[in-house]
């Protein structure tokens, strides 16, 4: 099963950019489809490669920061082929 994933690492502290910054980093050396706007992040792929994957590294992230929330949505479909038609 394909699922797409938006997540979006909110750092509550000043030096708030540098784990969103090693975040993405990392989630661009998955071999995982990740794309990126100014707002969130999306993953793309097969649930268990992208679950696993996630896993592992939003527990880093989250060790990364003082405080912090991380916001997920899930989709049951591989959007990242989507282009808007208007």
């Amino acid at each position: 099963m394909n699922i797409s994933v938006e997540l979006t690492l909110t750092p509550l502290q000043d030096n708030f950019e540098p784990p969103i910054i090693d975040f993405i980093k990392k989630l661009r050396t998955s071999g995982l489809t990740v794309k990126e706007n100014p707002l969130s992040t999306q993953v793309f792929g097969e649930y268990q490669e992208v679950m696993a994957v996630l896993n592992k590294e939003i527990e880093i992230a989250l060790e990364s920061v003082e405080n912090g929330l991380l916001y997920i949505k899930i989709v049951k479909s591989d959007r990242s082929d989507y282009e808007p038609h208007f």
